[in-house]
Order: C-alpha cells, then sequence, then structure tokens
C-alpha cells in the first residue's frame, strides 16, 4: 500500500506535494504549518500595510500547528497517540523554544514521541513553526 492523502480540512500545501502518504503501516506527514484551512491566515500573525509585524504570537502558530497535525492524522485514519516521530522546525530557536516546549510538553503529555528540533533560517512563507511527523495506522 502506497497512498497520497490530501484534505481541505487542513491548510492546502504549497507546492505539489500531499498532506501525507499511507505506506504499510506507516503514515508519513509532509511539512504542516499554522496557516487556517481554506486561507492564507496565519494565527498570531498580522501585518501593517508595510509588511511590518502588527501582531505576533508563537503561541497561537504553535498552537495552529498541533491542530492542523492532528486534523492530517485523523484525515489520514490515524491519530494523535499514534504519532511515532516528530521534527520541528522553527525559524527563531532562542526567542520561541522556550514557549514551544512548554506547549510541546502540553500536548504531547501521554503520547511521547521521538523528537528533533532544528532551527533553519526561514520557511517558504511567514510563519515561524513546522513539523514534519510519522504515525502508525491501525
Amino acid at each position: 500500500m502506497n497512498e497520497k492523502i490530501s484534505t481541505n480540512k487542513a491548510p492546502a500545501p504549497i507546492g505539489l506535494y500531499p498532506h501525507a502518504r499511507k505506506v504499510g503501516n506507516l503514515l508519513f506527514l509532509s511539512g504542516i504549518g499554522p496557516r487556517e484551512a481554506g486561507t492564507d491566515n496565519i494565527p498570531g500573525l498580522e501585518f501593517d500595510k508595510f509588511g511590518n509585524y502588527k501582531n505576533f504570537s508563537f503561541e497561537a502558530q504553535c498552537r495552529s500547528v498541533f491542530d492542523n497535525v492532528r486534523i492530517v492524522l485523523e484525515e489520514s485514519g490515524s491519530s494523535w497517540n499514534q504519532l511515532v516521530d516528530v521534527t520541528v522546525f522553527l525559524t527563531n530557536m532562542k526567542r520561541d523554544f522556550q514557549i514551544y516546549n512548554k506547549l510541546y510538553a502540553e500536548y504531547f503529555k501521554e503520547n511521547q514521541p521521538c523528537r528533533t528540533t532544528v532551527e533553519i533560517n526561514s520557511l517558504p512563507s511567514p510563519i515561524c513553526i513546522e513539523l514534519k511527523c510519522i504515525a502508525v495506522i491501525g
């Protein structure tokens, strides 16, 4: 089994790739960000007319990305508790890691998948966090 999965309940990919792929009993999620489904709105992020930050909340982005991952998992026949590996990409480790780590402990209190967190220079949109995940199905 090798099945592509996409859902309109999660933010649309910004390139030619599915939200997830089922391979055997494993589910591989593409990078999932905090955008809201059906829009380009990024929770916790608002710009003024000059493109400068008017409002910024990393916590709002973090909660939104966790919610989006949950949606893709459930739409793919898996669940939050079946996550086995999470790779997290942050654009500003110094500013955001403490908040991220606190929220991660809240969301992953029961299920504790393997985790890698890396800082990267940028993501392909003005988001500050993206998750790449592997889960089991069944």
